[in-house]
């Protein structure tokens, strides 16, 4: 994307205004979400409408305004050229989903790690997604792996009406259980005890909710997928700071860290981890 960016507004920006372009843009379906700086905040229309007019995919523009806030993680955008719509469909892995970009958490960032998570799951298994948002990891592991039941719970009544929607879209009814609540209080009063697995994609407060995923374990036993937020100059030095997270995070129960996985610089020396727990 950033190659894309940059070459498209070659021609548009003075070499000084090209230099400060934001390294990255996001493409959700037709839509473009882009971080413009103040400094190019005069040129953010041109910047949008060339988007546009040269990369035939995007049919709307959106600047990125807020960083992600609150209990829904959601980011503050403007509205910049083309349809005014924050409704799009997005494709990923065989799967299709309904999108709102300003009302729900969404990342295409993640692609590589739903497929990869999607591939660990063995026949007959029963998961937990604590986080759901619009059903992409939910609907894209019950997509691979159609023996699973997955209980897919979500807190925001955007998300969870979008979640049901793409299930439909996906067929995967008899797969995928859309719950909408809050995870502690929907495992502890009707999930706990049941499941092989659980996924915890919620960095910035999944800690908090590490006794409830284990909880929800049959038997206090099964795996883990736990994401986070780890300081570090490096990859190497993250996923060293991502071992030490987790294990504390962890501390109270029998466990193993099978693997620890990198998943993209999110800020300035700050990375998003996952890693795989079994608990034992």
């Amino acid at each position: 994307m950033t190659k894309m960016l940059k070459t498209v507004l070659e021609k548009k920006l003075e070499v000084s205004e090209h230099d400060k372009l934001c390294s990255s843009f996001d493409i959700i379906g037709n839509i473009a979400i882009i971080k413009i700086p103040e400094t190019l905040s005069s040129k953010k229309k041109l910047i949008a409408d060339t988007l546009i007019e040269e990369v035939k995919v995007i049919k709307t523009v959106y600047g990125q305004v807020s960083g992600i806030e609150g209990d829904y993680r959601l980011r503050k955008l403007e509205w910049l050229s083309g349809e005014n719509t924050a409704i799009t469909v997005y494709k990923e892995h065989a799967c299709t989903f309904k999108v709102d970009v300003i009302n729900t958490y969404f990342s295409p960032r993640l692609s590589t790690e739903r497929l990869r998570i999607s591939k660990l799951i063995k026949p007959n298994e029963v998961i937990i997604n604590m986080f759901a948002g619009v059903g992409t990891f939910s609907i894209i592991i019950s997509h691979y792996n159609k023996t699973s039941k997955i209980y897919s719970i979500d807190s925001n009544p955007v998300a969870y009406e979008l979640c049901k929607e793409n299930i439909e879209i996906n067929k995967l009814n008899r797969n995928v259980i859309p719950i909408l609540g809050d995870a502690k209080l929907e495992i502890t009063n009707k999930l706990k005890g049941i499941a092989t697995r659980v996924l915890m994609p919620l960095p910035e407060i999944a800690r908090e909710f590490v006794d409830t995923a284990v909880s929800s374990l049959a038997n206090n036993k099964g795996d883990v997928h736990y994401f986070a937020h780890v300081r570090a100059d490096n990859k190497k030095t993250a996923k060293q700071n991502g071992i030490k997270d987790t294990s504390e995070a962890f501390s109270k129960f029998n466990h193993i860290i099978n693997n620890i996985t990198v998943v993209r610089e999110v800020g300035p020396r700050f990375y998003q981890i996952v890693s795989d727990v079994e608990i034992i």
